[in-house]
């Protein structure tokens, strides 16, 4: 009789939208007493900060902010910018948090293409915003987020938090409403804008608990930047557990270690540029942490010495495989107990697999782009990883044909090509898209090739990775000059940084002919090959 149980619609008291935004509610009420934010001297408890965010929030409201509006946020993390994670969606706006090492020029377009509304910047970050705002067709309301000890001199953070408190419950009218809006490098010059849903975002929070085995009220580092998929979604899953999260005075190694000592740090995630930087510090500690700090880390997996290092410092290193796309992590490489049995060299090797789908995500698979079918579990047979569930994007903005490019067939196509090991864990063993990580950071090589070709001495270029001592991997730029124009590597860098940020420049140039197909197609494979070789 299934009409009876179809005749049985949602209703106001069993069907209310996920949104992370209710997590703040809980964590007022549960965990009121318990320091939520700790930066410097200052501390602030869960009862305050959702007190602040709520007069934050009202705040962003009476500037006009509502559904849809993208309110930009150019800062480095701090507490305020964990805030704004809560108040900008409560407001109904959209959460735009840009990159603080990006260009003028980029800015502008970012800020044009999101249709920003309003735009929230820290103090060092004002004069890039005014050049990127000198670039840009809109001139939106800039407020500031005052470093500590400084002064404004115009709209600040305090006029938000002056404002009426917002009414209500702060949730969506629907789920599948757009929550945060992410600009990711991508395989073309021009970032593409990744626009979340608050059900995602929900989803990402609790799954990480479950998957990180996370205990009630942990200290938290914040280390990975809240413009890399919104800080990975640890803000709002730090409401969920009432816990604390630690804003160190910088990411340079005895910060970071001075953090752990003086806040009992628990758990933090960091690019694998960061793990190695603490690994050779000066500052470590002699002595192994204890108990064992749990350390999440994602993008090109450490090398099994750094790996080593980390373990013989107290730190349990997980590591993960995700995109911006995906919110960021939805696969992790869980040890196995048969694991421990095996030399230390082979058992990093087993962990720096992309490993396994997070309990979040439906499925992460690897698979035959040309048939849809499932790879053998060999371990040899190269396919595409194609994921499926709750926390994937709603869209690229503003680019429907993109979209549906990546959306196919029931699957989102991450264009990295893998294979499966006989146990079912995944391994990454080519990237599909020519997009470089370079210290955690995606550098889109097209951008970077964009840039070679305004040189006038450059007739033809391609960029591609090199391995790099700090970045993991660097832009590598080959470049075919002109006829008579004599090679200058310092002189193409120097050019080169004129234009791009810092991260995206290359850090090696080569002079030499570019392989190409018969119809023009540069091979950069073989490029790749010479540099494997050292050629």
């Amino acid at each position: 009789m299934q009409q009876h149980f179809d005749a049985m619609p949602p209703v106001a008291a069993n069907h209310v939208p996920l949104s992370p935004v209710s997590f703040l509610t809980r964590a007022a009420t549960v965990h009121g007493d318990r320091v939520a934010t700790v930066q410097g001297a200052t501390r602030r408890s869960w009862a305050e900060v959702e007190s602040r965010i709520r007069r934050v929030a009202g705040g962003l409201a009476a500037r006009g902010i509502g559904r849809g509006d993208t309110v930009t946020v150019i800062a480095p993390n701090m507490p305020e910018l964990f805030e704004l994670h809560f108040a900008v969606p409560m407001s109904g706006g959209v959460l735009s948090a840009l990159n603080i090492r990006l260009e003028a020029e980029t800015i502008a377009y970012i800020l044009d293409h999101s249709d920003s509304a309003l735009v929230i910047a820290g103090s060092e970050q004002l004069p890039l915003v005014q050049a990127a705002l000198a670039l840009s067709e809109r001139s939106p309301e800039v407020i500031e987020l005052p470093s500590p000890g400084s002064t404004t001199q115009g709209p600040s953070y305090a006029d938000l938090l002056d404002a009426a408190p917002l009414s209500g419950d702060g949730l969506p009218a629907d789920e599948w409403q757009a929550l945060a809006l992410n600009y990711t490098s991508g395989t073309s010059g021009r970032p593409k804008g990744v626009v979340y849903h608050h059900r995602g975002a929900y989803l990402m929070a609790l799954g990480t608990v479950a998957a990180w085995n996370m205990p009630a009220a942990p200290v938290y580092m914040s280390v990975v930047p809240m413009f890399h998929c919104n800080g990975w979604g640890h803000s709002w899953m730090m409401a969920v557990l009432g816990g604390t999260m630690v804003f160190p005075a910088s990411t340079a190694p005895e910060h970071l270690f001075a953090a752990i000592r003086e806040h009992g740090v628990t758990h933090f995630g960091a690019a694998p540029i960061v793990l190695q930087m603490l690994a050779e510090s000066g500052a470590a500690p002699a002595a192994p942490l204890s108990p064992a700090l749990k350390v999440m880390t994602a993008g090109a997996p450490p090398p099994p010495a750094i790996l080593e290092r980390m373990a013989a410092l107290g730190m349990d290193i997980m590591h993960v495989y995700g995109l911006t796309e995906s919110y960021g992590h939805i696969s992790q490489c869980l040890p196995r107990e048969s694991w421990t049995d095996l030399d230390l060299a082979t058992q990093a090797a087993n962990r720096a697999r992309q490993g396994v789908s997070l309990p979040m995500v439906q499925a992460v698979t690897v698979l035959d782009r040309e048939t849809g079918d499932p790879v053998p579990w060999d371990g040899e047979t190269q396919g595409e990883i194609a994921i499926r569930g709750n926390t994937l994007m709603k869209g690229y903005y503003k680019d429907p044909e993109a979209t549906a490019e990546v959306m196919q067939n029931g699957w989102f196509w991450s264009g990295d090509g893998a294979v499966v090991h006989p146990d079912g864990y995944i391994q990454i063993r080519d990237r599909l898209k020519d997009v470089i990580i370079s210290g955690g950071e995606n550098v889109s090589s097209v951008e970077v090739e964009a840039v070679l070709y305004r040189h006038p001495d450059v007739m033809t270029a391609a960029v591609v990775a090199r391995p790099h001592p700090k970045w993991g991997e660097a832009p590598c730029a080959f470049v075919e000059l002109r006829p008579g124009a004599k090679p200058d590597e310092e002189g193409i860098i120097a050019f080169c940084r004129q234009h791009l940020a810092g991260f995206k420049t290359p850090k090696s140039v080569i002079f030499d002919e570019i392989p190409k197909t018969a119809t023009g197609k540069v091979q950069k494979f073989q490029l790749r090959n010479r540099i494997n070789e050292g050629t």
